[in-house]
């Protein structure tokens, strides 16, 4: 089990911005930071544009894997800044493939676990000013994770980023995400995810939806 790497570290609160002429309260234009402190509700510091559906102690710090950059870059025939995906940890290390729902990571003093994929909005499309991207990012499930916070404390840039429990070893980040946006293998998939406690409750009541309606 290797550790992962920042590559880059960032916060910022949301304003009114406007991307691709369309006028959005967002946070996704975050600054690069050297250090920052995280509560069990997130970076200080930091915020989300819609409360509804992004941000919350389960959402509490958004990662995206520096691996996949160079598969934009290419895609769209241009250098995306960083963090495209409005993300707080750009990391080397851990994709979404080798990361698993429920690994427990310590990053300076803080302790996290990772318990959901993300499920991106128009945003990210609007804010790289590719009209594609959201389409080409939920169609990969290379989507970035999301994990809540067990310790609080400060993060510096320069911390290496250790696995210290890994709970399973059957259900990637990767899988949970194909299972979530493209209802990989079915019920079966679902049932799957069921049975995972550390999985964050937003996705548990999703795949209970999508269960129950299957029974109907």
């Amino acid at each position: 089990m290797e550790n992962g790497k920042i590559k880059s570290l960032h916060a910022g609160r949301p304003k009114q911005e406007n991307f691709s002429n369309i006028d959005i309260f967002s946070a996704m234009d975050k600054q690069a930071q050297d250090n920052v402190t995280v509560t069990r509700s997130g970076i200080i510091g930091d915020g989300v544009g819609n409360v509804k559906f992004h941000g919350g102690p389960d959402r509490a710090l958004c990662f995206y894997p520096f691996e996949h950059y160079s598969l934009w870059n290419e895609k769209f025939s241009k250098k995306l800044d960083i963090p495209a995906f409005g993300e707080n940890l750009t990391i080397a290390g851990m994709t979404e493939v080798s990361t698993y729902i429920g690994d427990i990571y310590q990053i300076g003093e803080v302790i996290v676990q990772i318990n959901q994929g993300r499920i991106p909005c128009s945003t990210i499309s609007h804010f790289n000013q590719e009209p594609k991207f959201l389409e080409l990012v939920l169609k990969t499930s290379f989507t970035g994770y999301f994990a809540k916070v067990l310790q609080e404390g400060t993060i510096n840039k320069q911390n290496e980023i250790v696995l210290i429990d890994r709970l399973q070893e059957k259900i990637s980040v990767h899988y949970a995400a194909e299972v979530i946006l493209h209802k990989r293998d079915g019920l079966e998939g679902a049932n799957a995810l069921l049975k995972l406690d550390p999985l964050a409750e937003a996705w548990k009541q999703r795949i209970l939806k999508r269960v129950q309606a299957a029974k109907d």
